[in-house]
């Protein structure tokens, strides 16, 4: 074999020792970095600046569940950077994800579930967690609290449903009342006994439609129109809606307390809270006995009480009075055709108004609901009268000034 052939042959046996080498390093160097890939925890590139332009709570955890990275949010559920996962569900659905295949990783996974936002006594909330793998070792979580939509919703699916429930009783009522006065065309008196109880369900009817209506503008975000309103001419209007149902029923009614106060918001809308507030009075008072409209100012806040003494409510029953269609008495209230709206409508009326109501109640010995509305100052062309006012401001009777109540502020007590 001459030179020549010997020189290609190591040429090609060099090649091949080469490109076996070069093979073998690239080899070790992609099995590092699958070995790396596995095992690191280290965050990508950019995904630090997402998680803190994030509005949702966000989170990136390790396989041991430590939080590596977190967004302002999170810090309301106490995921912050260093913590370990609180609960056995989101652990649950980290590993889920985690060891699951790549379509799952890629896709991930959605679980609802109630964590607590805050520390205690605050009560947990309903939260959507969506959980995705980002590497071998590391998942991203995201929170979204979806506590107040399926309030909302479920609000909006009790409302229908009792609404339809509220609505067959007098249009039922109606068209057999319709029926029995053809039947007794012939019989004048049967007929006007007929006539006058379908007057009376066609009033409940109109009531309860109006109500309705009421708490639907109430709850919508259209914007009431605002204005000073005296607190004396709000009093005086619901006192003189509801003068005839005072005098039917024997019940004096007493007004008392400061005069001269102002507030800002919508008079009819106030005017409608506070009748509410009085005809409840009336209708559950006992006949003979009186109910008691006091009116003051503490520390820049008007309140207006309503105090009667009657049957009272349970402590049990309090939370729930100012629900829609909810009553305390239902046989009383079929007596006295309430609707189960009045409170509900009272309660937003004040809550559009920036306020809230107050209740104490004690069985056998009354209640008092309380208004309580941010105090503005009066017109110019008050404020003198106001100043000599003060001076002589009658006191509040003590059963309105001392009772003890429980705050009611978005149909939650405290």
């Amino acid at each position: 074999m001459d030179t020549t052939q010997l020189a290609l042959l190591a040429l090609v046996a060099g090649i091949i020792i080469g490109g076996s080498i070069c093979a073998v390093v690239v080899a070790a160097f992609r099995a590092r970095a699958r070995a790396r890939a596995v095992t690191s925890v280290e965050i990508p590139d950019g995904v630090r600046g997402v998680l803190h332009g994030m509005d949702d709570a966000a989170l990136v955890v390790d396989a041991s569940f430590t939080v590596l990275a977190s967004s302002s949010p999170a810090a309301a559920f106490d995921l912050v950077e260093g913590t370990v996962l609180p609960t056995d569900e989101l652990r649950s659905l980290v590993r889920r994800v985690r060891t699951g295949d790549d379509e799952v990783g890629r896709a991930g996974a959605t679980e609802t579930m109630r964590l607590r936002r805050g520390a205690p006594p605050a009560e947990p909330r309903l939260v959507a967690v969506r959980a995705s793998r980002i590497s071998p070792r590391l998942t991203l979580l995201v929170l979204r609290d979806i506590t107040e939509r399926e309030r909302v919703e479920e609000m909006r699916r009790d409302f229908v449903a009792n609404t339809s429930h509220e609505l067959k009783t007098p249009v039922g009522a109606v068209s057999l009342l319709a029926e029995a006065i053809e039947s007794a065309a012939d019989d004048a008196p049967q007929v006007r006994i007929f006539a006058a109880r379908l007057q009376a369900e066609a009033s409940r009817l109109a009531l309860l439609t109006s109500r309705i209506m009421n708490l639907s503008r109430l709850q919508a975000a259209d914007q009431l129109p605002e204005r000073d309103v005296s607190v004396d001419e709000v009093v005086a209007s619901a006192l003189d809606a509801h003068a005839i149902q005072a005098d039917s029923a024997g019940v004096e009614v007493v007004r008392g307390g400061a005069r001269g106060l102002y507030v800002r918001g919508d008079a009819q809308v106030l005017s409608e809270a506070v009748g509410n507030l009085i005809a409840n009075a009336i209708a559950y008072s006992p006949q003979g006995s009186s109910v008691g409209i006091g009116v003051k100012s503490v520390e820049g806040i008007v309140e207006i009480a309503v105090t009667d003494r009657g049957i009272g409510i349970s402590e049990g029953e309090q939370d729930r009075v100012f629900e829609r269609f909810y009553r305390a008495d239902p046989a009383r209230a079929r007596r006295t055709g309430g609707s189960g709206l009045g409170l509900s409508i009272v309660k937003h009326a004040v809550q559009r108004h920036g306020g809230e109501v107050r209740l104490w109640s004690r069985p056998g010995r009354g209640s008092t609901f309380t208004i309580r509305l941010p105090e503005v100052e009066p017109p110019a062309m008050e404020s003198e009268p106001k100043r000599r006012r003060k001076k002589k401001r009658p006191a509040t009777p003590p059963d309105l000034a001392t009772a003890p109540t429980a705050s009611v502020r978005n149909g939650e007590t405290a």
